[in-house]
């Protein structure tokens, strides 16, 4: 009877199998090509094996460069979407600025309810919240302008609530074009809120204690005591914006820079009597 071992029985996979004469069996794979040291037997049987063949020239160099190439040309991202996915040192460092101002804004709200870490302080905050409002500062200033006798007194008292008209209109438009909103830990029980006051940046508040603070420093003769509670209380109210969680700190930062040069706009717009005369006499 012939020998099982000199028969090639198949595997189940489709690789015959090689029978040797020391009664080793030796298999042959379909995707990796033999060397030179390999048995004639195995040479020639690879090299008239037409799945092999096939299989070798799918492997080529030229083919794969080829392939790859296509799925490079066809399949890949354009290089302009490449280049998007890499953001640029602007954005980066925005995003991080961004991180660390709610972060910081976070954990300065002390006083944004009432079981809070500071929540004891937040009736006196409430109270420097409203001392920054816009309309005590309107009717006082206009009280004052009314009771006042000189014309210096009259000047300034003019001024002063073209100021605070000027600072509610130009709030108002950047709070509309950017329409960030507040803080999540904020609490919407502010005193006489309006439609864009539901908007975060930038604070109203801030802006109005810079603009007033600086303008009270330069056209009332003032104390040193007087002017630096001036100073303390617009200070105050800046903080206070942050502690109640109405407002990130990035909102009030740029609140009392735009209060700053809101000054020098009323500086530079500034109304005398006479020219106040002449506008009237004008309408007429």
């Amino acid at each position: 009877m012939p020998s099982p071992k000199a028969k090639n029985p198949v595997r189940s996979g489709g690789s015959p199998v090689l029978g040797s004469s020391n009664g080793r069996y030796e298999f042959m794979s379909l995707t990796k090509p033999l060397n030179r040291s390999s048995p004639p037997h195995l040479l020639q049987r690879q090299g008239s094996d037409p799945t092999t063949a096939r299989l070798r020239a799918s492997e080529s160099p030229t083919r794969r460069r080829g392939s790859s190439s296509s799925t490079g040309s066809g399949q890949g991202l354009p290089e302009e979407d490449g280049i998007r996915l890499n953001p640029s040192f602007i954005r980066v460092a925005l995003s991080s600025l961004l991180a660390i101002d709610l972060w910081m804004s976070k954990r300065l709200g002390v006083c944004a309810c009432e079981d809070s870490s500071w929540g004891s302080v937040r009736p006196l905050m409430k109270l420097i919240e409203i001392s920054g409002h816009g309309i005590p500062w309107l009717a006082g200033t206009a009280y004052c302008l009314y009771k006042s006798d000189s014309a210096a007194g009259q000047e300034v008292m003019l001024n002063l609530l073209m100021g605070l008209l000027l600072d509610l209109v130009l709030v108002a438009i950047v709070k509309a074009v950017v329409r960030r909103r507040r803080p999540a830990h904020n609490r919407m029980d502010m005193f006489a809120t309006f439609s864009v006051d539901r908007y975060s940046f930038p604070s109203g508040h801030a802006t109005r204690a810079a603009m007033c603070g600086r303008f009270l420093l330069a056209h009332l003769v003032l104390a040193a005591p007087l002017r630096v509670l001036v100073l303390l209380w617009a200070g105050l109210v800046g903080l206070s914006r942050v502690m109640l969680g109405r407002h990130n700190v990035t909102d009030v930062m740029f609140g009392f820079w735009m209060g700053y040069c809101q000054y020098n706009l009323v500086e530079m717009l500034w109304l005398s009597p006479q020219t106040l005369q002449g506008l009237l006499g004008q309408l007429a």
